[in-house]
């Protein structure tokens, strides 16, 4: 591979500003994987279909199989490993709802979740079912996947409430 094929970029990676060397074709999923060891975001169908692979990207969720990594210069990424120590409200609510049972597909929901109360603080079952049509379980832990949203949702909307 020549040096043209390759170029440094820099960004902000779970609040931290590194810097990769990236391969001109790298996407998100390989940049995380081969320059951080960040295995978060999974490879898994390979056509922004699955929600795998959910990354946050300058504040939105973006499929990281199908985002080139190069677009990621200058910009923030977020990924499941945030690099905090003890559970947010989310993920605490998928483990108390049992929303995983592989966990595959566990952290793109997460994120993806996280989101959703970020745009809508009090979303309806049908607003959660649609806001997350992007990510698929294989093991169809839906109903839990549902709860576990409602209840970070409610832990949210008490948390932002004067006492």
């Amino acid at each position: 591979m020549s040096h043209s094929d390759t170029r440094t970029i820099s960004f902000t990676l779970n609040g931290k500003p590194v810097s990769a060397e990236i391969e001109i074709h790298w996407t998100l999923v390989d940049l995380l994987q081969r320059g951080f060891d960040l295995y978060g975001a999974r490879q898994s169908c390979g056509q922004g279909l699955c929600g795998c692979c959910t990354v946050v990207m300058n504040g939105k969720p973006v499929s990281g199989c199908l985002s080139l990594a190069a677009l990621a210069d200058g910009g923030t990424i977020e990924t499941i490993e945030n690099g905090e120590e003890q559970l947010d409200p989310v993920q605490e609510a998928f483990i108390e709802a049992g929303a995983f049972q592989c966990g595959f597909c566990t952290p793109g929901f997460i994120l993806m979740t996280r989101q959703l109360i970020a745009d809508n603080p009090e979303p309806s079952e049908d607003d959660i079912r649609h806001y997350l049509t992007g990510n698929l379980c294989r093991c169809g832990t839906y109903p839990q996947i549902v709860e576990a949203v409602r209840m970070a949702a409610a832990r949210h909307r008490a948390a932002r409430m004067p006492a």
